[in-house]
């Protein structure tokens, strides 16, 4: 495999350019490893009520097991992004990806809900290179006024992933074991090791000598800390919507679990729209900051008025607010792929992984956080209340982009 580290001009190094059709296999792939990622760390949730109910584990405990995952991923996320910045994206997908199938495969042949948990720890640890390299193919090989579209369908890798083990790994847990539902995401895993071992190359950077003298972007001004501040800030309306929409439609509203469910699956697909739209109206202004903005606005307005109507009453009242969930829920989770190339842009090539692991740590620190702090919200003042809230956020998130330290895309 060529090295990374070489110059461009390096008979060795990776080529300056691929052909369009193999740029878009690459962002194909990456996006698979992505979402083989997502279930992963996410699919072991559907797992719970098969643990506490044939498991004889206390709800708890079944949440540990389902959380392992996630921890892992969180201790990781950085180191990752080290070895991204300093042997390459493929090297660091290839690593990352046979540590998920080597642990998956663990988790599924191991006996005992706490040695399953151990192997989950392990995958959720090795899926985090995923996070960094992955989104590097994506700067790497499509020009500025492409990426932004490029990372919102990369983007999309998250609820694709969860929707793959919401459609599988609740079912194969319930008819067959948890063995084979932990045999989804492993699978998942192996299919993209053999993709990325294909079609990924290295994207072009700069000569090894330039490594050590390039200046922490960290140090230079603020603009990739208020970027992080404001992706943290827009994690609290999304993961509001996310946990307890469900939750608000059938205890709130009496609907069936059944189509609670469809209509909240549906609203992750529109969620995955609105990650692309977003990406392609960035390419189309020129800019990641200003859609950003604008994307807070909205979701601070949006969640506001679902606040207001889900503590009002009447079919009407209901209905606007059913309508605004599914609008918050696109609106929410449409800032990813802006703030994922904008980090990366700026941190450049021998920054950006341990940047975009920071990124991706402050997110998941608010995510895991959010759903108790909601949970006491919305039994003390109600669900309304609790979606009020989250609007606050919002307008935070919105003063904080950093519009005007922005540069011209490159």
């Amino acid at each position: 495999m060529p090295s990374p580290t070489l110059g461009a001009d390096h008979p060795s190094a990776p080529p300056r350019t691929v052909s369009v059709r193999r740029r878009w296999a690459m962002l194909a792939v990456s996006t698979a490893a992505q979402a083989s990622s997502a279930t992963m760390v996410h699919g072991p949730a559907f797992l719970i009520p098969v643990l506490h109910d044939r498991g004889g584990m206390s709800l708890a405990e079944a949440g540990l097991v389902a959380a392992a995952p996630m921890a892992g991923l969180m201790c990781t996320l950085v180191l990752w992004g080290v070895v991204v910045d300093r042997r390459g994206e493929r090297l660091a997908l290839l690593s990352g990806i046979s540590g998920v199938v080597a642990a998956g495969l663990a988790a599924v042949l191991v006996d005992g809900p706490w040695l399953v948990a151990a192997a989950l720890f392990v995958a959720g640890a090795s899926s985090a290179a995923t996070n960094a390299a992955s989104g590097r193919i994506v700067v790497g090989w499509f020009p500025p006024e492409r990426r932004g579209l490029a990372m919102g369908i990369r983007q999309c890798a998250q609820p694709l992933g969860v929707g793959l083990g919401a459609l599988t790994m609740a079912v194969l847990a319930e008819h067959v074991s948890i063995s084979a539902a932990l045999a989804v995401p492993l699978v998942a895993a192996a299919v993209a090791l053999v993709l990325v071992a294909l079609l990924v190359i290295d994207p072009p950077r700069p000569p090894a000598t330039e490594r050590s003298g390039a200046p922490n972007p960290y140090r230079s001004d603020r603009y990739l800390a208020r970027v992080h501040g404001t992706s943290m800030l827009l994690v609290v309306p999304q993961f509001v919507v996310w946990t307890f929409g469900l939750t608000w439609l059938v205890d709130e509203l009496g609907w069936a679990a059944g189509f609670a469910g469809v209509v909240v699956a549906g609203t992750q697909l529109i969620g995955a729209l609105g990650r692309i739209g977003a990406g392609h109206l960035s390419d189309l202004v020129g800019s990641r900051t200003r859609p950003t903005q604008w994307i807070a606005w909205a979701a601070a307005g949006t969640m506001l008025a679902l606040g207001i109507a889900a503590s009002g009453s009447g079919p009407v009242v209901v209905a606007v607010a059913v309508l605004l969930l599914v609008v918050a829920s696109a609106v929410t989770v449409a800032d990813n792929g802006l703030a994922y190339a904008a980090v990366a842009e700026r941190a450049g090539a021998f920054w950006s992984g341990r940047a975009l692991g920071i990124q991706n740590t402050g997110q998941y620190l608010v995510a895991s956080a959010v759903p108790p702090v909601a949970g006491v919200v919305i039994t003390a003042w109600g669900y309304g209340a609790a979606f009020s809230l989250a609007a606050a956020f919002g307008l935070v998130a919105a003063a904080l982009v950093p519009v005007a330290q922005e540069r011209a895309l490159t």
